[in-house]
């Protein structure tokens, strides 16, 4: 999901780099949310703007995770971060807190279109660099970091 008050009119573009491959999951506008239906185990997620970031899962079958795109400033544009969703109260971004519904709520369900596709299919070169750029300094976040950033198969609701 993205919903943010900052840079509303930058879009973001999600992948699943599970194994190194690249595979698109879409763009996302601010207020929308993508429904990406995977297999359970561990995932990793990247998100690409100026930069790319990542989000790695421990999924469970047969439940259902969130994650948060969230925009930081960058050199010339915004760029982005996705956040688990967690149970726990305290985490960042929660289920359990009074906003998860309204993210929910608030959030329009966008798919793919020949559009997106394409836009794909002309830029993943790009991407495919910036994945070769930003992995290895995700690889060095110290383990306390990636735990933050990390999808718990208990997160599934």
């Amino acid at each position: 999901m993205r919903k943010a008050f900052t840079a509303k009119a930058i879009d973001a573009s999600l992948y699943d780099v599970t194994g190194g491959k690249t595979q698109f999951i879409g763009i996302m506008a601010n207020g929308t949310k993508i429904a990406y239906p995977t297999v359970p185990g561990h995932r990793v997620f990247m998100v690409v703007s100026e930069a790319a970031d990542f989000l790695e899962a421990d999924l469970a079958p047969g439940k259902t995770y969130y994650a948060m795109v969230t925009p930081r400033m960058g050199l010339w544009k915004a760029r982005f971060s996705l956040w688990p969703v967690g149970r726990d109260p305290n985490a960042k971004y929660s289920s359990q807190s009074s906003d998860f519904k309204d993210w929910i709520a608030d959030t329009q369900l966008v798919t793919n279109s020949p559009k997106s596709l394409n836009w794909f299919e002309r830029t993943q070169r790009s991407v495919e660099a910036k994945r070769a750029e930003y992995w290895p300094v995700w690889q060095e976040k110290n383990p306390a970091d990636l735990e933050l950033r990390t999808l718990q198969s208990a997160d599934g609701l």
